[in-house]
């Protein structure tokens, strides 16, 4: 699901914009459990968040809770619905959730969403200039469906579709978009069918304090699916959580993502950057087919609901997996505060400070942690 603003499952996500949000986990959603295998909750609440590509933003959110089965054991399914507008004229709807069926033998996530975004280009590689900054405008139709079945002892193997429609795209003629001959720069539609295979042993979604995660996915676009270009995305996120101390915890997370095929559209491009990795970085301020980050946390209790995070990250793109060089990676850092909003599920309200080279930096206001 990077994000520029998290979705109010508080799912995570991949490493896209609030535009192009797609989750990237089968129990990345919610944990959230009922005593009640019958009760169902309806709320509403203001949203207000902030991130270097949006500024701030205010919304609402309509969050709805339920259980499809009366089995006590089995997850609290969700639905929510989000709309925002940031300072910088963006707007995001969307509907997504999560729906566990019965004991969890199948796991549904789902989202569908409208965008339009005001945006930035710089061009594609790992050395653009930041006097390249291009701007350019977009709306956005998305829709993901993520089926998986439980195959027991953490293991689920799934499948999954994916859609984008790109359209009313926006640039100044002869500008770098056109040098460079992006792809999908004037609009497009792109469909794709995939499969996962994912261990998760996290004792908790929001902010586990063990356990693992690993999940490895393909989703394949091609013109058999009404895709507009065809060409592979394959996905690798794999994650640590270790309690260190009293309840002190150290968090790793390894993400390579990884495109095959010629023509690979402008919004599926790996975009480095935002507020869930190398933060600190504008999401998209370096595009190119490939992407490889590794990223830390330290998050430690304080008093009360208040905790703290110190962060580090090292990544880069890459045309190729040959283009990755160890002294020319980049870097960013920072830290943060937290807020419990539900001290039971760990729900946090983050707020982050990222510094990476050069000029790039900046504060995250945000629900959730960051992975």
């Amino acid at each position: 699901m990077s994000l520029a603003i998290r979705l109010p499952t508080f799912a995570q996500t991949q490493t896209d914009t609030v535009a192009n949000v797609k989750p990237a986990g089968p129990l990345a959603d919610t944990v959230l459990r009922s005593r009640d295998p019958r009760k169902r909750s309806l709320i509403a609440f203001p949203v207000v968040a902030r991130s270097i590509e949006t500024d701030w933003s205010i919304g609402a959110v309509v969050s709805y809770t339920f259980h499809i089965s009366k089995d006590t054991a089995t997850r609290t399914s969700n639905l929510q619905g989000l709309i925002l507008y940031s300072l910088n004229k963006q707007l995001v709807t969307a509907a997504t959730g999560t729906t566990y069926f019965p004991k969890e033998k199948y796991i549904l996530n789902y989202q569908f969403s409208y965008s339009y975004f005001p945006d930035s280009f710089w061009g594609l590689g790992k050395n653009t200039p930041d006097s390249a900054k291009t701007p350019y405008t977009f709306q956005q139709y998305f829709a993901y469906l993520h089926l998986m079945r439980s195959l027991g002892h953490n293991l689920f193997v799934g499948v999954m579709y994916e859609q984008q429609n790109l359209l009313r795209v926006k640039h100044t003629p002869g500008d770098l978009l056109d040098q460079e001959q992006v792809v999908g720069r004037n609009g497009y539609l792109v469909s794709g069918l995939g499969a996962s295979f994912t261990y998760d042993s996290r004792n908790n979604a929001f902010a586990p304090d063990k356990g693992y995660f690993a999940q490895i996915f393909f989703n394949h676009f091609d013109k058999i699916f009404g895709s507009d270009y065809n060409y592979t995305n394959f996905v690798v996120d794999l994650r640590m959580f270790k309690r260190i101390y009293k309840d002190q915890v150290l968090a790793v997370q390894l993400y390579d993502f990884n495109n095959f095929g010629k023509e690979v559209p402008l919004r599926s491009l790996a975009s480095f950057g935002g507020a869930n990795s190398m933060r600190g970085y504008y999401d998209g301020r370096y595009r190119d087919k490939e992407q490889l980050v590794l990223q830390a946390e330290y998050r430690v209790p304080l008093f009360w609901r208040f905790g703290a995070v110190g962060f580090a990250d090292c990544g880069d793109v890459g045309h190729t997996m040959l283009d990755y060089q160890l002294k020319n990676l980049k870097y960013s850092f920072g830290a943060g505060l937290r807020l419990a909003l539900d001290r039971k599920e760990k729900l946090n309200l983050r707020v982050d400070y990222g510094i990476g080279q050069g000029s790039n930096h900046g504060l995250y206001f945000q629900l959730g942690e960051a992975f």
